[in-house]
């Protein structure tokens, strides 16, 4: 008996040990996946790190380096000055007053220089940061007639996560409107449900170029777009886009992306039901980096 007691004696230092290596390492974890610095003190000491997610989710590192990350995800390369890269301004907004996700495409917002300073305007024209001329112009495309296939793209791509890859031209190739009808190049233009050439035919018209561009009304008229929705304008389609199943499963990938650096597995259905179920309810993006980064299969 008392050899038994004595190897208790023993064994428990070495269990209570390795259950704070375990919650250290969570909060690591936690801290440098949340905001990329260490945790702090009170983190290490925590019993549970994972009580701590939503404290870490106020915290200014993090909501810059997640804004950092989707300006990156959402633009092939950093603006050419500050105020092209509206995503990353907005989103920092949003993220520092909790706004729905949304917001960041539909909230009556612009991001303009104000006083040489790039900041996020009020204004009830807003749509998101997709109607600041900086990022209008950077994405108004070269289209012979002004129809903004780039912007109808990154719309698509932002809200929705639909990656296409561009073809590429050679000579001889016909880029028109009638070309585009062409069997290479109509099933990505005209014929799919994101068909590129009539989402931007409900977009302003680029006129010009430089610091001159400006912007006219669609001349289209009402489309049937996305599997046979009646759209008008941009801020239609955009409403439509966020509406859409697919706007909530593209948040989640990009909290997935956020949190674990790569794309959620086929076994790992399950959590990303638990993210979307959680991004649908609360609507922020939040929601769904809490619902990823709570699970126990995050410490594991």
């Amino acid at each position: 008996m008392h050899r038994l007691i004595a190897t208790l004696v023993v064994l428990m230092p070495l269990f209570v040990l390795a259950q704070t290596l375990e919650t250290n390492r969570c909060a690591v974890k936690l801290a440098v996946t949340l905001t990329g610095r260490s945790p702090s003190t009170a983190l290490l000491g925590n019993t549970n790190p994972q009580s701590q997610v939503d404290a870490l989710l106020t915290d200014a590192a993090f909501i810059e380096r997640f804004s950092r990350f989707v300006n990156a995800r959402f633009n092939d390369e950093p603006g050419a000055t500050s105020v092209e890269d509206s995503t990353y301004h907005l989103s920092k907004h949003v993220l520092t007053n909790r706004l729905p996700w949304s917001d960041l495409f539909l909230g009556s917002f612009r991001v303009d220089t104000v006083n040489n300073a790039v900041a996020v305007v009020p204004d009830s024209n807003g749509l998101g940061y997709l109607r600041s001329r900086a990022w209008l112009q950077r994405y108004a495309g070269n289209e012979e007639q002004g129809i903004k296939l780039s912007t109808a793209y990154r719309m698509l791509n932002n809200i929705t996560g639909v990656t296409l890859t561009a073809a590429v031209v050679v000579p001889g190739l016909d880029v028109s409107a009638q070309g585009r009808r062409n069997a290479a190049c109509s099933g990505c233009h005209f014929d799919s449900w994101f068909a590129l050439d009539k989402l931007a035919s409900v977009l302003t018209k680029r006129v010009g170029t430089g610091d001159t561009m400006r912007f006219e009304a669609p001349t289209a008229g009402p489309q049937q777009l996305l599997d046979g929705q009646t759209i008008a304008d941009d801020k239609g389609l955009v409403t439509a886009l966020v509406n859409s199943t697919e706007f909530e499963f593209n948040a989640c990938r990009i909290a997935f992306g956020f949190v674990y650096g790569r794309k959620e597995l086929a076994c790992e259905g399950p959590l990303f039901d638990r993210c979307v179920d959680a991004f649908r309810a609360q609507r922020t993006m939040q929601s769904a980096i809490a619902a990823l980064t709570k699970d126990p299969s995050f410490c594991r």
